[in-house]
């Protein structure tokens, strides 16, 4: 059973924003590195985003500047607010969740950027 929810994915135009949430539970959230994946159809799946429990992030190259991870630690929450989107950020996110050698996958949400 994946120990997470995402939500927040959407079809929304170029230059548009959306938040992504992933509601994590307790035990995963204060002592796993917490992340943000996309996987684009006919491409693998890359790294977006990261943070661990201390608030160090990590942000992708290809959407710095334009994407941000934070994280709420009352809610067990993870987001990611994509600004200025484009069609090339259109892809399937995926919460996920690392420890040493355990990871866990969201199910996914789909984001569509297009006019």
């Amino acid at each position: 059973q994946v120990p997470f929810v995402e939500s927040g994915g959407g079809l929304v135009q170029p230059g548009g924003s959306l938040r992504l949430s992933c509601v994590a539970s307790g035990s995963i959230f204060s002592t796993y590195v917490m992340g943000w994946y996309r996987q684009a159809p006919g491409k693998q799946r890359e790294l977006v985003a990261t943070t661990t429990s201390s608030d160090f992030t990590n942000v992708a190259h290809s959407v710095k500047g334009r994407f941000t991870i934070s994280r709420d630690n009352a809610k067990n929450t993870v987001y990611l607010q994509m600004n200025s989107l484009k069609p090339e950020d259109t892809a399937v996110y995926y919460c996920n969740a690392r420890s040493g050698l355990t990871t866990y996958w969201g199910q996914g949400t789909q984001v569509t950027v297009s006019s």
